[in-house]
């Protein structure tokens, strides 16, 4: 157990608090929560956790920390990934007991799988309302189990010593970005503290109430694993591998293979078609060594390179699982390697050279300015500049995307732990609020606030409606939500199922066409429209000042 930071609470006289253990309790998490780093809180209304929501919103009203209020339990947890995914501190989720911790779990199972740190708590009843018919009483205790970093039901408030809620904030934030944690040092994911009261339910607060907030507690260094640079090598990197890969690809001379979600695709290094050289037999089947960054998720080939038991694989994991298609992977928590000799080899130049050469690398552009996917990826991409965030729903796009777009250095953002479509949106504003909130810092002087764009398809969309919905009281987020709109799931039109279903069946089941008219719904959401029909039309809105959120329709054939 780590060792706990001075408890903000204590020194504030709990005073009124006497009649609601409830409330000093809440007051001492939260307040060792900010201690020990976390600077958001993710609120989802409701009775049973009053004690929690009045205690958060008074630090908030202190300038302790930011507070953001979302109906949705599900809005709520993903809005809080993207806030963790964006600043690397956990952003904690606050809700009521019964079906809204449910809420919570597409989050934390992405969090897992994607290295994310998140913190739930979920008020709950008390054990003797457990279990015997009592009203939005459920099972709650370890319901985030298989994914949960730590999970902890905690005492009762009022049975036990106040100061252990200040000890269960060091060990949750500590454990949510892997400064602890058996088997996962280094590792972030989610935590999770259910927290049973008894009536009363809140009582006065300690006015003000303000925690000065620290830093978020990190491991220390991990001893890399060190190779030699003699086998023929590969640098794959997938879903959050970040600027490592690219590092470590330039420093060993070796082609990379970068994914569009990785934040990697940059340099002299990248393979700009990688699909088709892994398809070479002379090429690719040379490969000796694969070293993996991240999560590739977005090419069948890369998979079945992963699984080549005549391939030495060495995965450098940011998930809550190792990666391991072969059977006998290298985990490893670093990598440092051989630096390339001033002298390169012939050899050694031959094969980046075979892997890097550009012919026949991408699709044309749509002839007349028109649009479909590729002048749309590609629009998107040319616009966003070193200051913006660029986040890519996971539908058809992101793989023509994949496909169609070169290198450059972009903050780039995707849930692809799990790949699936649940809180796009709201992942989305989650990372623009924690960018905005870095930039209003002092160390971020007078620099460009960047803009934060969304790109996903129209299902990904109406499965996310509900995140456009945001408080008018809360600061208005800078993002731009472009949605290719081609009238349902044409990412189906690629798998197995189109080959074997009949054509009724395929529109019904997977295509689910849809006519919802984006206009009207983003006007009652209070977002700004526009509809793009054309490149330039296109090439205009993204180009354009936005004070506050803003949808933009891109009409796609089916």
């Amino acid at each position: 157990m780590p060792s706990a930071a001075p408890d903000p609470a204590a020194a504030a006289a709990p005073a009124g608090q006497e009649g609601a253990p409830a409330t000093e309790a809440a007051v001492r998490l939260l307040t060792g929560l900010v201690a020990h780093g976390v600077g958001d809180i993710v609120l989802s209304p409701g009775s049973r956790s009053q004690a929690l929501a009045l205690a958060a919103v008074a630090l908030a009203r202190s300038g302790s920390v930011r507070v953001h209020v979302r109906i949705d339990e599900r809005v709520a947890g993903f809005t809080a990934l993207g806030l963790g995914r964006e600043s690397g501190a956990p952003a904690v989720v606050v809700c009521t007991s019964g079906t809204a911790a449910a809420g919570y779990l597409p989050a934390a199972m992405e969090a897992f799988h994607a290295g994310v740190p998140l913190i739930l708590l979920t008020a709950d009843r008390p054990p003797e309302l457990r279990g015997v018919g009592a009203n939005q009483a459920t099972i709650q205790p370890g319901m985030y189990r298989p994914w949960a970093r730590l999970s902890i039901d905690a005492p009762v408030p009022g049975e036990a010593d106040p100061t252990v809620f200040a000890d269960l904030a060091a060990d949750a934030v500590a454990a949510a970005v892997g400064a602890t944690g058996e088997g996962l040092a280094g590792v972030a994911g989610p935590v999770h503290l259910n927290l049973p009261v008894r009536e009363p339910l809140s009582g006065t607060l300690p006015d003000p109430l303000r925690a000065d907030r620290g830093s978020v507690p990190r491991l220390g260094p991990t001893a890399p694993l060190r190779l030699v640079r003699g086998p023929r090598t590969v640098v794959v990197a997938g879903a959050d591998a970040g600027p490592d890969a690219e590092r470590i690809s330039r420093t060993g001379g070796w082609p990379l293979i970068a994914e569009i979600v990785s934040g990697s695709r940059f340099g002299d290094h990248v393979v700009p078609a990688y699909r088709e050289r892994l398809r070479e037999p002379a090429l690719a089947g040379r490969i000796e060594r694969v070293i993996v960054f991240g999560h590739p998720t977005l090419s069948r080939e890369v998979a079945a390179l992963l699984r080549r038991t005549d391939v030495e694989v060495i995965a450098v994991a940011r998930g809550g699982e190792s990666l391991n298609l072969s059977g006998a992977t290298v985990d490893a928590r670093a990598i440092e390697v051989e630096a390339v000799p001033a002298a390169r080899t012939d050899e050694d130049a031959a094969w980046l050279a075979a892997w890097t050469r550009a012919e026949g690398t991408h699709a044309d552009l749509a002839p007349d300015g028109a649009l479909d996917r590729t002048a749309l990826v590609r629009a998107v991409w040319d616009a966003t500049g070193s200051d913006d965030r660029l986040l890519f729903g996971s539908s058809r796009i992101v793989r023509v995307a994949d496909q169609a777009l070169a290198g450059k250095d972009v903050r780039v953002h995707a849930n692809r732990g799990l790949a699936g479509i649940d809180g796009t949106i709201a992942t989305g504003i989650g990372i623009t609020l924690a960018a905005q909130a870095r930039a209003q810092t002092a160390d971020a002087g007078a620099g460009r606030t960047g803009v934060t764009r969304v790109l996903l398809g129209d299902l990904s969309l109406l499965h996310d409606v509900g995140s456009l919905l945001i408080p008018a009281d809360e600061p208005a987020p800078r993002i731009q939500v472009v949605v290719g709109n081609d009238g349902g799931g044409t990412i189906f039109d690629g798998l197995e199922v189109a080959g074997t279903a009949a054509a009724e069946d395929l529109d019904r089941a997977f295509y689910t066409p849809q006519a919802v008219a984006l206009a009207p719904l983003a006007a009652a959401y209070g977002w700004t429209y526009v509809r793009a029909d054309g490149v330039a039309e296109l090439a205009h809105a993204l180009a354009a000042e936005i004070a506050g959120p803003q949808l933009i329709e891109v009409p796609l054939a089916r």
